[in-house]
């Protein structure tokens, strides 16, 4: 019987007009400040076994997305952390043989370990090497699902690195399928995305709209049998390490987002995959430079009595130094916009709500802050490190700290919290700015206390040396807003 397709094939285009319009310019600052710091720290343990433990994360995370498997949480975070044995994969944890699944990721875990090479040889991405790719990455898979002519589901043997001979465009829960490239135009295609891969190279197109074009136009040719997504996440993260940056590791717990986005990507708009890598990226550099500022804290105490060395770089730090605080300048600069926009809420605030104030109670919305590192500084720390560890980074408010606060008092009393400070035990010209709402409890002694603290965004709002204060207030006024809208609407949730 015909189907009508939900998504009917095209020839893939190239990139939007607009496509500059899709960069992030605070991710290129902030991956130019890792390449610099991890030029210094490339030698060091800690380093090196945070880069495995990536590794490790994009091998097993690239089967469980594409469910050749599946891995309890738990024992995900075992196999990152101590290695890939098959012994830590309990046979309740996963739905096929442990010691299959140990191997299909290892041979994951050679493939993008094996793009680093690629990188190194400056080789030229060509369809034979994805062809190389695609074998490696279902090296040990032997078969994949194919529906007969009866229309049963049934495994058939998986052809690897080899372009398919069927069409392989599967049915969507509602009935409708989803049209891949057919089997006689993929060569043409393919090598039409390398071609226009190449030239975005030389136009200079940035890391993450390429990562998202390349990783979506090869989806939507999916020239293999199985095992496209795995490939194009290959793909996406090759384009990442010619810039210096760091894998593309998609969780499951992206899995929606992701779906969503490549779906969006189908419609013909690119943006919110763009962004999804974007957010992807700059969490795992903040991740990254935490680590490596770790490392740099337990060296200086290593290199305390090595004072001529030390005296020796003091000019130089402290010229490097004076190029950092610029963040600081910045974050005060910002500060003082969160101050402004607060203000102008709380007053709004009052005007609106205030009145409808039942006799017996009394609404009241007001601002409260403190300067950068003043009297008050050391207030709220219990909230910054909840939603820190909510980022996956160490917050360091002691280095530099000021934070402005919208309390909201009815029934009960809930606040919305910006809190500027330094990542890392140490600065480097690299501070955020984090949102959380949280309410005050009163307790049988009349004490308050912060209740249900909760990140009022996906990421933190990065600030660095590199970017002026001009750049920096038109994405923190963006993002300000989102903060706003959705602490408002938990405030409304509480009522």
């Amino acid at each position: 019987m015909h189907t009508t397709p939900r998504h009917q094939w095209q020839e893939i285009e190239d990139l939007p007009a607009d496509f500059d319009d899709l960069s992030q310019p605070e991710l290129l600052t902030l991956g130019s400040i890792w390449e610099e710091q991890r030029a210094e720290l490339q030698a060091r343990d800690a380093v090196q076994e945070f880069n495995e433990k990536l590794l490790r994360r994009w091998a097993i995370e690239t089967g469980i997305i594409e469910r050749v498997y599946t891995l309890d949480r738990g024992v995900t975070q075992l196999l990152v952390e101590h290695g890939l044995q098959a012994n830590l994969i309990p046979h309740h944890a996963t739905d096929r043989d442990p010691e299959v699944v140990i191997q299909i990721i290892r041979d994951q875990y050679a493939a993008v370990e094996g793009l680093f090479d690629f990188v190194a040889a400056r080789r030229e991405l060509s369809t034979s090497y994805i062809k190389e790719l695609h074998a490696l990455l279902t090296s040990s898979q032997a078969t994949t699902e194919a529906v007969n002519p009866l229309g049963q589901t049934v495994q058939v043997p998986l052809d690897k690195g080899k372009y398919k001979l069927r069409p392989n465009n599967p049915r969507r829960p509602d009935g409708l399928m989803h049209e891949y490239c057919p089997p006689e135009h993929v060569a043409a295609e393919m090598d039409r995305l390398i071609q226009m891969h190449i030239e975005h190279e030389v136009r200079g197109v940035s890391p993450e709209v390429e990562a998202a074009w390349l990783h979506h136009r090869f989806t939507q040719i999916h020239p293999f049998q199985d095992g496209n997504g795995r490939v194009a996440r290959a793909l996406a993260t090759l384009v990442f390490l010619r810039a210096q940056w760091l894998p593309l590791v998609i969780t499951d717990d992206h899995r929606k987002v992701y779906i969503d986005a490549l779906e969006r990507a189908d419609a013909g708009d690119l943006r919110p995959l763009v962004e999804l890598f974007a957010r992807i990226e700059k969490r795992q550099f903040l991740e990254a430079l935490s680590v490596a500022q770790e490392v740099r804290d337990h060296d200086r105490r290593i290199k305390h009595a090595v004072t001529a060395i030390r005296d020796v770089l003091a000019t130089r730090h402290a010229s490097l130094r004076k190029e950092w605080d610029g963040a600081k300048g910045t974050a005060r600069h910002l500060w003082t916009v969160a101050n402004d926009e607060f203000d102008n809420l709380s007053a709004h605030l009052t005007q609106e709500i205030a009145p409808l104030a039942p006799p017996s109670r009394k609404y009241s919305f007001f601002v409260d802050r403190d300067e950068p590192n003043g009297a008050r500084s050391h207030w709220f720390r219990y909230q910054i490190i909840q939603t820190a560890r909510g980022h996956g980074y160490f917050a360091n408010p002691g280095a530099f700290h000021c934070w402005v606060r919208l309390a909201m008092e009815t029934d009960g009393r809930s606040e919305i919290l910006i809190s500027f400070h330094v990542i890392g035990h140490e600065f480097r010209g690299v501070l955020v700015a984090t949102a959380c709402y949280f309410r005050r409890d009163i307790s049988d002694e009349n004490e308050s206390g912060a209740v249900d603290v909760t990140g009022l965004t996906d990421e933190p709002f990065q600030i660095n040396y590199r970017e002026s204060v001009q750049e920096a207030e038109v994405r923190f006024r963006r993002w300000l807003d989102e903060v706003t809208v959705t602490g408002l609407e938990m405030f409304r949730r509480s009522l």
